[in-house]
């Protein structure tokens, strides 16, 4: 079970590494295995693609994505908790509304994402 102050721990740490720009920090909430879904990767990729696995192609996905947007921002609105997720509501840049979910590992580690968009 995943406690609410892990989830507001969690929340903040992932915000924090967001808005500082540090792609490693970020990676380090995510497992090597991780599968991560968005309508956003077509577009930075210049492909079909609805979701990315693994850990390194989640960097380079990233770093492209962070390149094209050196405004990028986020603000936290409310954490909701699961028994084995979180789901963070925040803002971003350019004030949209993203609800995304994060379902973790044994080991604490994000497993899968799903970011969705207003």
């Amino acid at each position: 079970m995943l406690s609410k102050s892990r989830a507001e721990a969690f929340a903040r740490a992932w915000m924090l590494a967001w808005n500082d720009r540090d792609i490693d920090r970020i990676l380090s909430h995510y497992a090597d295995g991780v599968v991560f879904h968005s309508p956003r990767i077509a577009l930075v990729m210049g492909n079909r693609a609805a979701s990315i696995s693994g850990k390194a192609a989640l960097r380079d996905y990233w770093t492209k994505a962070l390149e094209r947007s050196p405004e990028l921002f986020f603000e936290l609105e409310n954490v909701l908790t699961s028994s084995d997720a979180v789901t963070l509501l925040y803002t971003n840049h350019r004030e949209e509304l993203v609800a995304e979910t994060f379902l973790f590992d044994a080991q604490g580690e994000v497993r899968e994402s799903v970011a969705a968009y207003r």
